[in-house]
C-alpha cells in the first residue's frame, strides 16, 4: 500500500493484484421471491467463515418448549445443525451472542450450554434483550471458522 501511495504521489501508474472473489455458500437460503418465509438465510459461508443468523428454540411443530432448559437445548441443537450442514462442529464457533428475554435464565442456559463443547468455549455475550419473538427465552447468533 505504501508503494502505491508513493507511486501515486510521483504520478506513476501501478497495478495492484486483483483480489480473488470470496465464494459464498448459503444454508437454508431465501430470496426476495420467497414471500412466505422470513427475509434471511439461515447461514452464509463466506470463505472459511460461517455467519449464523439468529435462531430460536421452538419445537418442530412451532410451539415453545415448557421450560427454559428445554428451549436452551433446542436452540443449541439448531446452531449445532447449522454448523454440521457446513461441515463444522460447535467447537468451531468463534463467537456467540445469546439474547435472553430474562437474564434470570443465565444459569439455566449455562448448564445446558456447557454440554455442547469439547474444547475451549467461544467468545460470548449474554444480553438481556426483553421480549423475544414468539415469547421465547433465547435467540442465538454466531460466527464460526473451521479449526
Amino acid at each position: 500500500m505504501a508503494i502505491a501511495a508513493i507511486a501515486f504521489a510521483a504520478g506513476w501508474t501501478v497495478s495492484l493484484p486483483a483480489q480473488p472473489q470470496q465464494s459464498r455458500r448459503y444454508f437454508s437460503p431465501r430470496t426476495p421471491a420467497d414471500t412466505t418465509a422470513p427475509p434471511f438465510s439461515g447461514a452464509v459461508l463466506a470463505g472459511d467463515t460461517l455467519y449464523l443468523s439468529g435462531t430460536i428454540g421452538r419445537n418442530a411443530d412451532g410451539s415453545l418448549p415448557p421450560t427454559a432448559e428445554a428451549e436452551a437445548r433446542n436452540v443449541l441443537n439448531n446452531v449445532k445443525a447449522s454448523l454440521e450442514a457446513a461441515g463444522m462442529t460447535m467447537d468451531d464457533l468463534v463467537t456467540l451472542q445469546v439474547f435472553a428475554a430474562d437474564t434470570a435464565d443465565y444459569d439455566v442456559f449455562n448448564r445446558v450450554y456447557r454440554t455442547y463443547f469439547t474444547k475451549e468455549f467461544p467468545a460470548r455475550a449474554f444480553v438481556g434483550a426483553g421480549p423475544l419473538l414468539y415469547k421465547g427465552h433465547f435467540e442465538l447468533q454466531g460466527i464460526a471458522v473451521k479449526r
